[in-house]
């Protein structure tokens, strides 16, 4: 299985899919969490963030999560995933795939900015920021879309609407 959480950056994707990760593993032994900043850092930092850099990232992740995968090793992904063809692989490609989108307003992720990366590419600062200068599609069929405009600090009703899709059901009661 792979659980695939796709969103721009601020959305919440890592803080949902470490969520997530951290109650499945003590069950879930063959678990492994992958997030997109942590793999460039691991692969070398060799994919930069223009277009042809995320789309060498974006195929290294779809190709890890597939093999591991294969392997009978669930994953669960924290990507921005801004290729709809590489989403179309994941779901042609990989057996058991869940797409799960984390969307949020450009201007609450402008509030959240951790990263600070949203007010400098505004003012045209640093290029290469999706939402900003690099389009970012909205996939058309995510098993799920988690709407994450409010402030949390509480997600339990949100990975328990996760663990509540069919396809994580029945993989964890296998």
């Amino acid at each position: 299985m792979v659980i695939w959480f796709i969103g721009l950056s601020g959305a919440g994707k890592t803080t949902l899919s470490s969520l997530l990760y951290n109650k499945l593993k003590p069950d879930m032994t063959n678990l492994v969490l992958l997030d997109g900043d942590v793999l460039r850092n691991v692969f070398g930092n060799d994919a930069d963030h223009t277009i042809k850099g995320r789309l060498k990232n974006a195929k290294r992740l779809s190709n890890l999560s597939k093999f591991l995968s294969d392997q009978g090793i669930h994953v669960i992904a924290a990507v921005l995933s801004i290729f709809p063809e590489w989403r179309k692989w994941n779901r042609d490609n990989i057996e058991e795939y869940v797409e799960i989108y984390v969307k949020a307003s450009i201007d609450v992720l402008q509030k959240r900015d951790k990263k600070g990366l949203y007010e400098p590419a505004f003012k045209g600062k640093i290029k290469n920021v999706v939402g900003v200068d690099i389009p970012f599609p909205e996939p058309e069929y995510s098993d799920l879309t988690i709407d994450n405009n409010l402030e949390k600090y509480d997600f339990t009703d949100t990975i328990n609407q996760i663990l509540s899709l069919n396809i994580i059901k029945e993989i964890i009661n296998k």
